[in-house]
């Protein structure tokens, strides 16, 4: 049985989500018949296979069983890989490129920010999502949930900044869960309950009661400045819950560049004209619901994943026992 390692920076215990693509990854090629052992330090020698997560953050484990074996080598790139890294320490991003014997990466459109040279070893792998519950959103509030850690990354208080100084008739509550990364974040989300009352921040929360949240909500706003492909999107998508989200690639890649709810990074009155056309026209918001559940069905199941993922194995001499 073939012994994947399965490197990740996130440590044990972390809700990050490049340890939940870990954690995924494993139990779907256990399923599939591999041994899986994850780890955030040093790959196992006894591996048979290396998935580094995180091109830059990885690059020593990356670097150092690239000099010292001849195994294969799989690298994926997550967001801050792509729209952060890769520029701020170039070499470091494209030596992990060039040692890789297979690159993935987690939307559809991330060829279009990597080096040219690159694009013939990418192979994308949707990130997949079972509904862990029924979406039966609330109508009074009409509510909107923002799911994804309070950092720089997320533009996170975008959703909640759109919806300050509502219409009379509005009812608009927006709810975001997220542990906030630094104490400003949480100092700015704590002055921004204050002085809008329809916004809560309910910090980090347990997946199940994410689930809940997400189950009883009209829409999700996913308004990032930089994404590498967010499972949250693929969760929500799983559920038949509508995706409001930022035009950037990361989304896009996931949803489509015709994808009809979409606004310009960082505009909240633009963001904001998408939340009160969705609370005033039911009709748009069944479209985009039933929209969200085919994109679901099409790219987001984990058994599509779980091919995409033995596929690229076997390609590389590791089919499963």
């Amino acid at each position: 049985m073939p012994k994947i390692c399965l490197l990740t920076p996130a440590p044990p215990g972390s809700t990050n989500g490049n340890r939940a693509t870990a954690e995924r990854w494993s139990r779907l090629l256990g399923e599939a018949g591999y041994t899986v052992d994850i780890t955030s330090r040093t790959p196992a020698r006894d591996s048979d296979g290396l998935i580094a997560l995180h091109a830059t953050r990885s690059a020593d484990a990356i670097a150092h069983w690239s000099t010292t074996t001849d195994k294969p080598l799989i690298v994926v790139l997550t967001g801050t890989d792509v729209y952060h890294y890769q520029h701020e320490q170039p070499e470091v991003f494209a030596h992990s490129l060039r040692v890789a014997d297979a690159l993935v990466g987690l939307h559809g459109l991330i060829h279009r920010d990597i080096p040219e040279d690159a694009h013939g070893k990418l192979h994308i792998i949707w990130q997949s999502a079972s509904p862990l519950r029924l979406h039966q959103p609330v109508t009074v509030p009409w509510r909107v949930v923002v799911v994804g850690h309070l950092r720089d990354e997320k533009d996170p208080l975008r959703a909640a900044r759109a919806v300050r100084n509502l219409p009379l008739d509005s009812r608009i509550e927006v709810v975001q869960l997220g542990k906030a990364h630094t104490a400003e974040w949480a100092k700015q989300a704590e002055a921004e309950m204050a002085r809008n009352p329809n916004y809560r921040w309910l910090g980090e929360c347990d997946a199940a009661t994410t689930a809940r949240w997400m189950a009883s909500a009209q829409a999700m706003v996913i308004s990032s400045v930089m994404e590498g492909g967010a499972n949250v999107v693929s969760e929500a998508c799983a559920m038949g819950l509508p995706v409001i989200a930022s035009k950037i690639p990361g989304n896009t890649g996931l949803l489509g560049e015709d994808y009809p709810a979409l606004f310009p990074p960082g505009n909240t009155e633009a963001l904001r004209q998408l939340l009160r056309k969705g609370e005033t026209h039911p009709s748009w918001m069944q479209e985009l619901r039933d929209l969200c559940w085919q994109i679901g069905q099409e790219k987001f199941r984990p058994e599509t994943e779980q091919a995409a993922l033995v596929r690229l194995l076997t390609d590389l001499g590791l089919p499963p026992a």
